[in-house]
């Protein structure tokens, strides 16, 4: 487990997560997996390196990273409950996440927002340098089928 120095905790122990809350979340509230099924949910969960954030033993946060350890990471899912928001929890989850032991000295790290960009600059995200690089095969409405 990895405390902060309030209240919040963000812990990587996957046996903690509450998935129920995560899938409502992801497949009802998201702007990026809405009607995503349950197990998808934890199959990428199973299959990710997962950072859920609590408040007083309550999940209220979750971050996922997509990596191989040592080149590459992708955050994806990452959410405060909305009625937690504006708390600085989302900031002290990204801190915990970019300083991962396992996290350190990748050669890419990505993300993909549509409207946090201002949170992300904090922590070093810029757009792409050489965008004309990256190529991307994207089904925005896949779990809508």
């Amino acid at each position: 487990m990895i405390t902060n120095d309030s209240s919040f905790q963000v812990s990587t122990d996957q046996s903690r997560l509450d998935i129920p809350m995560i899938y409502r979340f992801l497949s009802e509230q998201s702007t990026w997996a809405v009607g995503i099924s349950r197990p998808i949910v934890e199959r990428a969960i199973e299959n990710s390196l997962c950072f859920g954030g609590y408040l007083d033993g309550r999940q209220i946060a979750f971050a996922r990273v997509i990596t191989d350890y040592a080149t590459f990471a992708n955050l994806v899912d990452v959410f405060v409950v909305p009625e937690f928001r504006g708390h600085g929890y989302g900031k002290q989850l990204i801190g915990v996440v970019l300083g991962h032991p396992s996290l350190q000295k990748l050669r890419r790290f990505t993300l993909a927002t549509k409207d946090s960009h201002s949170l992300y600059e904090r922590f070093g995200f810029t757009p792409p340098l050489r965008p004309e690089t990256l190529m991307e095969r994207y089904f925005p409405n896949i779990y809508l089928s």
